[in-house]
């Protein structure tokens, strides 16, 4: 299979001037991560948990402290969206990529997450490699007792594993033993980490080979909300490296956050089915 370059979207998105320092991206290219405000008020947050709150599942009605995620809001509430593609977000992206940045998916959390660590390069990659970043925004105070994000600085300096690296088979599946071997990694370099306790408002951006996760959360009585947007960038190839074998990537194609929202899903339903059967009939 071929891959196909997104060139992005036909609706440009809103960017703001060049948000970073020099010495901010010399500290990204050291670290692998990088905090900053995006400058949304507590106003704009209220509303966007107000939006989120009625799509967790049910059964966090019974046990708030049950792990829940929200994939995608944006779809349905737009401050999910507007965060997604935060002027400030895509203009510090495209600062450290060299490339405009492209939003793909969001993840909303109420809670901390208890991820085991891992890298992001096992999830998501591109052709040319490495064109992928995460958003990490705190949608209230994070400390040390409500579950922050786990990180473990320099780390991405590291070589790309694959499933294949650690003599597995690719698909998820096979991922806990993917997470087995990261842990022996960590133990073997002797990283340590270091734990995202950020203000309100507050982002987290992180390079796609940086090994994270989620650290306990100690007071189950409090919240963590929180949301992850995941980045490519434009002019790439995009492919899942869990689900792919040796020379023959998994490849993918993304849907863009749109820069407005006035904006049409895809239908993967049954009339793009319909068309797809149709085109092959010989019938427009």
């Amino acid at each position: 299979m071929k891959a196909t370059r997104n060139k992005g979207l036909s609706v440009p998105y809103s960017k703001s001037s060049p948000p970073l320092t020099k010495e901010q991206i010399a500290r990204f290219d050291q670290n692998g991560y990088l905090i900053l405000d995006l400058d949304f008020d507590a106003g704009f947050i209220d509303r966007l948990l107000t939006g989120v709150e009625p799509l967790y599942p049910a059964e966090r009605l019974q046990n708030p402290t049950a792990p829940a995620r929200l994939q995608d809001a944006w779809k349905t509430v737009d401050e999910v969206r507007q965060l997604a593609v935060s002027p400030i977000a895509l203009a510090a992206l495209e600062q450290l990529y060299g490339r405009a940045a492209l939003p793909f998916q969001t993840l909303n959390f109420p809670i901390g997450t208890r991820q085991l660590t891992h890298s992001d390069t096992i999830h998501f990659n591109s052709i040319p490699k490495g064109f992928m970043a995460g958003v990490w925004v705190a949608l209230e105070d994070i400390d040390a007792s409500n579950g922050p994000l786990q990180y473990y600085p320099g780390s991405h300096k590291l070589r790309e594993y694959s499933m294949q690296d650690f003599g597995l088979e690719s698909g998820y599946e096979n991922y806990r033993h993917y997470e087995a071997c990261i842990q022996d990694l960590l133990e073997a370099e002797a990283l340590r980490p270091e734990f995202g306790t950020l203000q309100q408002g507050q982002a987290l951006i992180w390079h796609a080979n940086l090994l994270h996760g989620g650290a306990a959360q100690t007071d189950l009585a409090r919240s963590r909300h929180s949301q992850v947007t995941h980045y490519y960038f434009e002019d790439c190839a995009y492919y899942t490296p869990m689900n792919s074998r040796a020379n023959k990537p998994s490849f993918r194609k993304p849907f863009w956050i749109p820069a407005t929202s006035d904006f049409e899903l895809p239908d993967t339903g049954g009339r793009a089915i319909v068309r797809r059967i149709a085109r092959r009939l010989g019938f427009k």
